[in-house]
């Protein structure tokens, strides 16, 4: 057994021995790995607040170190549910999401089944298949078996399960003092009954209810005799429901009508949806695993769609997660965008709260509703440490107005705009240099707040760690488009001098970081400045999302894509967080050489925002090449930076969540950077600038794209290195301009 520090930011750095792992430290949470699941392949569920994590068999192990359950609002539910043919476990034959992600189907067969010493039953007499779905709150799992022998069939399906009730938190490794009171299993004929009272003085209850009903029922375990002529089948049907006592929910449907729920509701979505299809079937396969991805991480809220942030780890809301995922689709899927910035101005901080790391204006960093979080004993039940949600909260509402044109939402959202842009200048800056910087308030909370939140993520050239109130390098191109982008809105709504200062801000901010980031020896610009103001100067990827955010001089965003592309910084599969010339690199790091895809996907559209759209490619297609190896060709939240080599696929980061929303959507962004792509909902047009499919596309073709009232399907074709469009299916004089 391995064993791998975890930071509250969720941030792995290099394993360690147990002896010197401090669990009483606040800084610091343990995951624990077992050396021998690492070839596993997880099976995972999404629905709402509900998702669930099988093995490739459809079993939930119990182990005390691993993430597989049922987990509702951040408690597993079920902590074992192991499927035995006459106390043996089947045969694999199959194991697959389905491209939808609606449903996990693993197909299983029996071993040898042995009586007396003489084979009873031999193997690949009966053929299982077990379905898997989510509904709300409930797991409904079916199970049939089907005879293909020449001769009557007796046998014994066992299902065992149980439940621990642990928080999310207990589960990544977080001791507790002291739990609530599991009380003893209620059985009924076809039913047992779970529950567990919270310190938090809440009942959760699971039901386990089985149709037919078993032969025998325990507290653990129901079993099923079965006997099967030839070419005969039997279903059996386990129904998982998942309750808390203060949460109100509506009674579980029967399997057959939630089934037939979950596939109008994905095909009501892909009616109504824009779609991408291109000339090479691989590419087309992970998009559509992306979209898919992207429909399972989104909620609906009351305040709209939600992107959660990933499976297992983060299902839950994340401010600069939701952000940033918005973003990444915003061409296609304005709504999340929408959602996104009606949740967080709900969220918005209104006073000051040390332990949360609160401050009037500042937008949330993550909400927990768990166990754990209720009593507090971590900070993360409403969270707002993060330096950056803020400044992109700004940035987002006006990117989501070029879009759509949607004025209302605007003049809604400007008070809570205009409190994020006064926390910015305030609480944000709190020397008045102009820059964003941060320093924890809370004991327990995150020591570094941008996007890169290990403990060691941040450091001089020598490794040796920042002190004081640190202003990241990325954090400062957020800050540039939010005063971009409230300017705009400011005069929008009729505020000519706003729109001035505001432009004025932008401007000065724009020379200063330029003047005070810049590393000229290393072509790119400081990962931070320290409480000294000291460069960091460190080559590390959060200098390309300056690129994104258009804050680099033409001539430096130059020089960074030819830095970011050398050997050091690019693997092959894409850029490292941070150069393997640092010396901190480690590419099985968790911010220290890893590859985020979400990350590249942004410095890739920073790329082409600066005119170097075949550099953009270059990202594009290592991306894409790495989608090929990975499992449904799901991209996951960040792998190894190990380098390319012929014949081999990119290796697996051992705890990355997948699906990860952002992840999900980062290839929405790279195919915009490709094409250049700009939706103005404004204006009602549609503008490709400077666009140039990768190597491996010929052919894109979009569809449904709707602007406003307004839609139109686009077909991009390569002729040699230039490209040809075709516009079709356009309504209401929308306008399609090529630039080149």
């Amino acid at each position: 057994m391995s064993q791998l520090q975890i930071k509250n930011s969720d941030a792995i750095s290099d394993a360690i021995p147990k002896d010197k792992l401090k669990e009483s430290d606040p800084d610091f949470q343990h995951i624990l790995v077992h050396s021998d699941r690492s070839a596993d392949r997880l099976r995972s569920l999404k629905y709402g607040d509900t998702f669930a994590v099988f093995d490739h068999y459809g079993d939930i192990r119990p182990a005390p170190t691993s993430e597989e359950g049922l987990y509702f609002d951040g408690t597993r539910f079920l902590s074992s549910l192991i499927l035995e043919l006459d106390g043996l476990r089947p045969l694999m034959l199959g194991s697959t999401v389905r491209d939808d992600n609606d449903q996990l189907v693993v197909t299983l067969t029996n071993p040898d089944l042995f009586v007396d010493g003489e084979i009873h039953l031999p193997a690949n007499a009966i053929h299982i298949s077990r379905r898997t779905f989510l509904l709300d709150t409930v797991c409904y799992v079916e199970i049939r078996l089907e005879n293909y022998s020449f001769a009557p069939i007796d046998t014994t399906l066992t299902i065992k399960f149980a439940a621990d009730y642990k928080d999310i938190y207990e589960v990544r490794g977080m001791s507790r003092e002291s739990r609530g009171k599991d009380f003893a299993p209620e059985l009924k004929e076809d039913q047992v009954r779970l529950s567990y009272l919270g310190l938090d003085s809440e009942h959760r209850i699971t039901e386990v209810r089985f149709t037919p009903r078993p032969n025998q029922v325990t507290e653990s375990c129901a079993q099923f005799k079965i006997s099967l002529l030839p070419r005969k089948s039997l279903t059996v049907q386990t129904t998982i429901v998942c309750m808390r006592s203060l949460r109100l929910q509506a009674p579980p449907l029967e399997p057959e009508e939630a089934r037939a729920r979950n596939v109008e509701e994905i095909s009501n979505e892909k009616a109504n949806a824009c779609s991408l299809q291109s000339s090479n079937g691989q590419f087309n396969a992970w998009v559509n695993r992306s979209l898919s991805d992207l429909h399972m991480m989104v909620t609906l809220l009351p305040t709209g769609p939600y992107p959660y942030a990933g499976v297992p780890w983060f299902n839950t809301p994340f401010g600069r997660d939701g952000i940033i995922t918005a973003w990444e689709c915003l061409w296609m899927r304005p709504d999340i965008a929408r959602g996104v910035l009606q949740y967080l101005a709900k969220t918005q901080a209104v006073e000051v709260i040390p332990e949360q790391d609160a401050e009037p204006g500042k937008i949330l960093h993550e909400t927990r509703s768990g166990e754990m979080a209720t009593l507090k004993e971590m900070p993360f039940g409403l969270y707002y440490g993060s330096v950056d949600a803020t400044p992109l909260f700004v940035a987002l509402a006006g990117a989501y107005y070029e879009r759509t044109g949607d004025k209302a939402l605007i003049e809604d959202l400007w008070p809570n705009l205009c409190a994020a842009l006064q926390w910015m200048a305030t609480y944000g800056d709190k020397d008045g240099d102009g820059f964003l910087e941060y320093e924890r308030s809370s004991f327990d909370g995150l020591i570094h707040q941008g996007w890169k939140d290990a403990d060691d993520a941040v450091f001089h050239a020598d490794g040796t760690p920042v002190q004081g109130a640190i202003a990241m390098c990325e954090v400062q191109g957020y800050a540039y488009a939010a005063y971009k982008a409230a300017s705009m809105l400011a005069a929008l709504l009729g505020d000519e001098d706003e729109a001035a200062r505001l432009t004025h801000k932008a401007d000065l901010l724009y020379e200063r970081f330029n003047e005070a980031f810049w590393c000229e020896d290393l072509s790119t610009y400081a990962i931070a400045l320290d409480g000294q103001k000291q460069r960091c100067c460190v080559i590390s990827s959060n200098a390309g999302q300056c690129l994104f955010t258009g804050i680099a001089t033409q001539e430096r965003a130059q020089r960074l894509a030819q830095t970011l592309l050398s050997p050091s910084s690019y693997s092959g599969w894409g850029i490292r967080t941070i150069a393997s010339s640092e010396p901190r690199f480690n590419p099985m790091a968790y911010h220290n050489g890893s590859i985020w895809p979400h990350d590249n996907a942004l410095i890739a559209y920073g790329m082409a925002r600066y005119g170097l759209t075949q550099e953009a490619n270059i990202v594009f297609n290592g991306l894409f090449e790495a989608a090929m190896y990975f499992d449904l060709h799901r991209m996951p939240e960040l792998f190894c930076g190990f380098s390319k080599e012929a014949g081999e696929g990119p290796v697996l980061y051992p705890v990355a969540c997948a699906p990860q929303a952002w992840a999900a959507a980062s290839m929405f962004l790279l195919f915009q950077a490709s094409l250049g792509l700009r939706v103005d909902g404004i204006r009602k047009r549609v503008t490709l600038v400077r666009p140039a499919l990768p190597g491996f596309l010929n052919e894109i073709h979009i569809a449904n794209l709707q602007v406003g009232d307004s839609s139109l399907d686009l077909d991009v074709i390569r002729h040699g290195s230039d490209v040809g469009i075709t516009v079709k299916n356009t309504t209401n004089q929308l306008a399609v301009l090529l630039m080149k």
